[in-house]
């Protein structure tokens, strides 16, 4: 077990402080003082899967860790009472200046994240979307860099999370099976 699951890192209650905050099985803590029930969810996070004209993919490189320097598929979590479909749009206008102008949901797939010490359990959501233009493209937020590749071409070892890997070599074995791009 890693040690930054959320039973190796919680260590009090959230909602009294004690230190009677027992990690059960059905990944649940529960407070032995005031019979605070938390439940460890997964987080929702999106990711999308665009492609140029020229039949390439883009890739982005994180600015920021986990996964610093990594290749990744443009994307994040999905705010609070926000809509998979909205965080999409949200995200790759924050991360690389694009609208969006159709998705189509294609895949989801578990994920750890890790972050500050502790693992965030995410379900990346997977979209393929279509973009207006690519005219005003730029790295921002969260992302250092672009790259579009062949879809033979794409570097997989570069890409940091395993969700992305698995939804990229999916992608691929579709459009390839399909004979699109």
């Amino acid at each position: 077990m890693s040690p930054t699951y959320p039973e190796k890192v919680i260590k009090f209650c959230p909602k009294c402080g004690s230190t009677e905050f027992i990690y059960n099985r059905d990944n649940s803590f529960l407070c032995g003082t005031c019979s605070f029930h938390l439940y460890i969810n997964s987080a929702a996070a999106v990711a999308g899967l665009i492609v140029n004209e020229k039949g390439e993919l883009l890739l982005t490189r994180r600015a920021i860790e986990p996964q610093l320097g990594m290749l990744d598929l443009p994307g994040g979590f999905v705010d609070v009472m926000e809509t998979a479909e909205n965080a999409m749009q949200r995200e790759i206008k924050e991360e690389l200046n694009l609208t969006i102008k159709s998705m189509a949901y294609f895949m989801s797939f578990p994920n750890e994240y890790v972050f500050g010490g502790l693992s965030v359990f995410t379900t990346d959501l997977a979209f393929v979307c279509q973009i207006d233009s690519f005219q005003n493209i730029q790295a921002k937020d969260d992302i250092s860099s672009y790259e579009f590749y062949k879809p033979e071409a794409i570097p997989m070892s570069e890409i940091g999370s395993e969700s992305m890997k698995k939804i990229v070599k999916s992608f691929i074995k579709t459009i390839t099976n399909n004979n699109e791009l």
